[in-house]
């Protein structure tokens, strides 16, 4: 369950900006949290450094 409360947050976030009808402010929150996902998926992992 604790891995989708960001999720929840976001989507709570985005409906509540959508029922005040701030719906370009909520079209923002989507699309930087997509990104954001998007990137996390995409970035080249870091390798620690050897150890001797």
């Amino acid at each position: 369950m604790k891995g989708f409360l960001p999720w929840l947050a976001v989507l709570a976030v985005v409906l509540l900006l959508s029922m005040l009808r701030q719906r370009a402010l909520a079209t923002a929150v989507s699309l930087g949290w997509l990104a954001w996902c998007i990137w996390t998926w995409l970035r080249p992992t870091r390798r620690s450094p050897r150890s001797r």
